[in-house]
């Protein structure tokens, strides 16, 4: 076997590839940029020839790091996987899942005694990531959440695209209105119809995601004129939002499957008829793999179950 250098300058070497940026190579890493520089000198050194040409504000990769880097990754790939086997093969039976932590407090979380009480010899971990609900959560940077984390799938309201991985649609989403159920019935203007909402502060979500209902949109499909579809409180997570309409700050608009289980409780209703179907849904995405791993395929057939009956 030919001898390698470092791995990790390897491990460097793909991230600021992948990242076009010492520094953003070093945010993720956790190392400083001078230590990316080092490590990738280094790795030019043992090598014998350059990986990166060096502009006044950006890099770009050289040819021969530019056709070595796919190999990289599908190795870095791999080298987690093998880990992950030979765990397996050790530890107690377990599923990491990583998802938004709105979906994971809202939607999966009342649900899951379920799921624990028909499979008690399986270690449930549940990951929060605010990541998977940003614009910049794309499916290029889908192998390192499974690298780093080392996850077994995640939970992620999207297109559905991401290539190489193992896709399986939850259910399609709608955004609803949302409010405190006495304000049907309390006050000057009790709720009776959308025009209504020009009495109350609309509540906005304002977290920064691809496919995030707006009033606007919704007031439009109402067919609701003469209302500032932008005025009112705005918030960056739904939690919020959903917190406000309980506490009768005002009406909130989110999607359906994050108040269920406020609706379920009582402390939430949904006052018109008028669901704004999304363009997104929700899916469950897995890395392809030749090896089965029981435990994963029972909590993902237990999600379609549970997605069934939502739906």
């Amino acid at each position: 076997m030919p001898q390698l250098p470092p791995l990790n300058s390897l491990r460097v070497l793909e991230s600021a590839a992948r990242n076009l940026s010492f520094s953003k190579a070093a945010d993720e890493l956790f190392v400083t940029k001078a230590a990316v520089s080092h490590q990738i000198k280094a790795l030019e050194e043992y090598l014998g020839f350059p990986l990166f040409e060096r502009k006044n504000r950006s890099i770009e990769l050289t040819e021969a790091a530019e056709v070595a880097l796919p190999k990289l990754r599908e190795g870095f790939t791999n080298l987690a996987e093998a880990v992950n086997l030979m765990r397996r093969h050790t530890a107690h039976a377990s599923v990491n899942v990583c998802m938004a932590p709105s979906f994971a407090a809202k939607w999966l979380v009342p649900k899951l005694h379920k799921f624990s009480g028909a499979h008690p010899e399986i270690d449930m971990q549940i990951t929060g990531d605010d990541t998977l609900i940003s614009n910049r959560s794309t499916s290029d940077n889908m192998d390192d959440w499974f690298r780093s984390a080392e996850i077994d799938l995640i939970i992620r309201f999207g297109d559905g695209i991401a290539p190489g991985y193992q896709v399986d649609k939850l259910f399609d989403v709608a955004a609803v209105p949302l409010c405190n159920p006495d304000l049907l019935t309390e006050g000057e203007h009790p709720l009776k119809t959308p025009d209504d909402l020009r009495h109350y502060t609309l509540l906005h979500d304002d977290t920064g995601y691809t496919g995030r209902p707006s009033w606007e949109r919704w007031l439009e499909l109402a067919g609701v004129e003469g209302i500032d579809a932008k005025r009112g409180l705005h918030f960056n997570h739904v939690s919020l939002v959903l917190g406000g309409a309980i506490d009768k700050q005002g009406i909130g608009l989110s999607m359906e499957p994050l108040a269920q289980y406020d609706i379920d409780a009582g402390r939430l209703c949904i006052p018109f008829d008028l669901k704004m179907p999304l363009d997104h849904s929700y899916y469950v995405i897995r890395p392809k793999t030749d090896t089965v791993n029981e435990s994963v395929e029972a909590f993902v057939s237990w999600l379609l179950e549970e997605a069934a009956n939502y739906s």
